[in-house]
């Protein structure tokens, strides 16, 4: 039958017509659309001012140790606290990467916290959308919940007094594209690993940024499973070795843009592998942009071996997790087993973000530290991964 504006229905004695007239659905807006280009947002009235870079012209004694109990010990097996106030919960994929709705980040309970710490060390990094109620003294009050806060040697802190803690992120309109000045798998790194207790937990919060399909998002790596890539072979030899993580090249920058160097630089040796305390896992550690050696063997060996990891670093999908930021976004993630990178190409946009970490435990390798894929495996009823290339595989692209 044709279709019709009209349709007549039959009834008993006496005979009714009744008349039904479609309506087309309503459209709600004109669609427009460029491809490849966005509306560039006006800022003649910036709300976040207070929060802008500077570069203090500060002087700091080098760190010392400070105590760190990690809070995600204490929380709850299953994140009850903190996922019964959640709307909505979900992972990016099976390694890293998960996000939670219905959660106002300023407003956490104690217990809360410590569940958080531990999705965190968990899952690796964990996403929050339209946090408009988490300002800059809600996260700074965070972080310190969870250890002592970070204040970086090099990079901006905001203009208000009393934030030399905070880290900005800004790129703006008249900002020069720096493409060229690093490559890809360089820019991948966990931050400060240079110190003597590089950070645990840490959240970033974007203030404002490129529209949705303008680019500038964030990718994170999981170092867990980085370490579960590699060949037993190559996890025990790695186990065997320390590597050299350096502030000189971050210094040199900033003396070279006449920018202050608030401490001196370091140069300081972890393990390469280290063991997370909450959930006994192992991990890599490395990252290509701090790494400088690796101790103990010659030039040619420690070169190989850091092209190799960043390679499985930067270029292993499985283990990416990649966020696409809208305003008031937060991400909550462990830089003792993520690598993170930022990405290019969203001029003319603004990007203004706030960085809160604190310091977490000085990196150790615990023997008796397990893997996470096994661990996981095993309470899955998962087949033990094969690495020798036999058996069958699931790749179907």
């Amino acid at each position: 039958m044709a279709p019709s504006l009209v349709e007549t229905i039959c009834e008993p004695v006496p005979t009714q017509v009744k008349t039904f007239w479609t309506q087309a659905p309503k459209r709600v807006a004109e669609v427009s659309y460029e491809p490849g280009r966005t509306a560039v947002e006006e800022h003649q009235e910036y709300e976040h001012v207070d929060l802008l870079p500077t570069f203090p012209n500060l002087e700091w004694a080098p760190l010392t140790e400070v105590p760190y109990h990690d809070k995600g010990l204490n929380g709850h097996p299953e994140f009850k606290n903190l996922l019964d106030a959640a709307t909505d919960v979900f992972d990016y994929n099976p390694k890293i990467g998960t996000e939670i709705h219905g959660i106002d980040l300023g407003n956490l309970t104690n217990a809360q916290k410590d569940d958080l710490a531990r999705l965190i060390s968990i899952r690796g990094v964990v996403f929050f959308r339209d946090q408009k109620d988490f300002g800059i003294d809600e996260q700074r009050e965070l972080g310190q919940y969870f250890g002592t806060l970070h204040r970086h040697a090099t990079t901006s802190v905001p203009r208000r007094a009393g934030l030399e803690d905070v880290h900005v992120v800004y790129t703006d309109e008249k900002s020069r594209d720096q493409r060229a000045f690093f490559t890809p798998t360089f820019l991948w790194h966990s931050d400060v690993t240079y110190e003597i207790q590089p950070p645990s937990y840490t959240s970033l919060k974007v203030l404002t940024g490129p529209p949705r399909g303008g680019g500038g998002d964030t990718l994170w790596s999981s170092q867990y499973a980085a370490y579960d890539a590699l060949s037993s072979y190559m996890q025990t030899y790695l186990e065997s070795l320390t590597a050299l993580h350096s502030s000189e090249l971050q210094a040199e920058g900033s003396r070279a843009l006449g920018r202050p160097l608030r401490r001196e630089p370091i140069v300081t040796e972890h393990p390469i592998i280290r063991t997370h305390p909450v959930t006994g896992w192992k991990s890599l550690f490395f990252n290509p942009g701090f790494v400088k050696a690796i101790v103990g063997i010659p030039k040619i060996e420690s070169d190989a071996i850091i092209r190799y990891l960043n390679e499985v670093i930067s270029t292993t999908q499985e283990f990416h997790v990649r966020l696409q930021w809208q305003k008031n976004d937060v991400a909550f993630w462990d830089n003792r087993v993520c690598n993170h990178s930022a990405s290019y190409g969203f001029a003319p946009h603004r990007r203004h973000a706030v960085r809160v970490c604190c310091h977490g435990e000085r990196p150790v390798l615990d023997p008796r530290g397990k893997s996470q894929e096994d661990d996981l495996n095993a309470r899955y009823g998962l087949p033990k991964i094969n690495k020798d290339g036999s058996g069958q595989s699931n790749y179907n692209d």
